[in-house]
């Protein structure tokens, strides 16, 4: 058995085609700017079995063409490594693409869940250390170790990176992270979200303090101008 937090049937930003995604219920980091909080408590969510969930997924397979599947994302899906595990092996079984969006950060057999992942969406929070850590509250060795098993597997790999005004969209920041990736031959594409703030009523909500409170949300004039100099330059 597994809990999920909930799902999304027909999802068109988590993978490509059309996806039925799955959002895990647990996450161990505290990212500073983490928009479901709501996620992190592992007691909470929905109770499920992998065979029930997956029965969700079939009434969808039509709509998922060929480029279409399952994502599961979070919360973080690694820290239910056998729940996990069961429902892409079921859906191996029945030809679904399936997409694992993930920080890298979990426990169990990683190399047994990647042999049934088609697809991962990293999510990098900062490629330094010192950056890593202030973000998430956590030390990079899980990531780190992560990394490594997926670059190993070739698996394909898409990284996305949030850019967070004063934190990650530095021309400093924006160097260093083209310099990690660009010996990475199993990345097909690179993503740079902007930093919103859709989720702070959930903190207020949950009486949590919001630790980017003080920052703004990334401006479109300012993505476009660091999308420009990432891509170009």
């Amino acid at each position: 058995m597994g809990r999920i937090h909930s799902y999304e049937s027909m999802g068109l930003v988590d993978g490509p085609g059309i996806r039925f995604v799955v959002f895990f219920q647990g996450c161990t980091l505290r990212c500073m700017y983490c928009h479901n909080p709501d996620t992190w408590d592992f007691k909470k969510g929905i109770e499920i079995s992998p065979k029930d969930l997956f029965t969700k997924v079939l009434r969808y397979k039509p709509y998922f063409g060929k480029t279409g599947g399952v994502t599961c994302s979070g919360g973080e899906p690694l820290m239910q490594p056998d729940f996990l595990m069961e429902f892409f092996k079921l859906c191996k079984e029945h030809n679904i693409h399936t997409v694992l969006d993930t920080a890298g950060v979990g426990v169990g057999n990683y190399e047994e869940i990647l042999s049934y992942t088609d697809l991962i969406l990293l999510d990098i929070k900062h490629v330094t250390k010192y950056g890593y850590e202030k973000i998430t509250g956590k030390d990079m060795n899980a990531f780190q170790e992560f990394f490594k098993i997926v670059c190993k597997k070739n698996i394909p790999m898409w990284m996305r990176q949030v850019i967070v005004p004063e934190i990650t969209d530095t021309y400093k920041y924006l160097d260093e992270l083209k310099s990690f990736v660009k010996e990475i031959p199993n990345v097909e594409k690179i993503e740079l979200l902007p930093y919103h703030k859709l989720g702070v009523n959930k903190y207020k909500e949950m009486n949590i303090p919001y630790k980017l409170d003080h920052i703004d949300a990334m401006s479109p004039e300012k993505m476009i101008e660091v999308k420009k100099y990432f891509y170009d330059v």
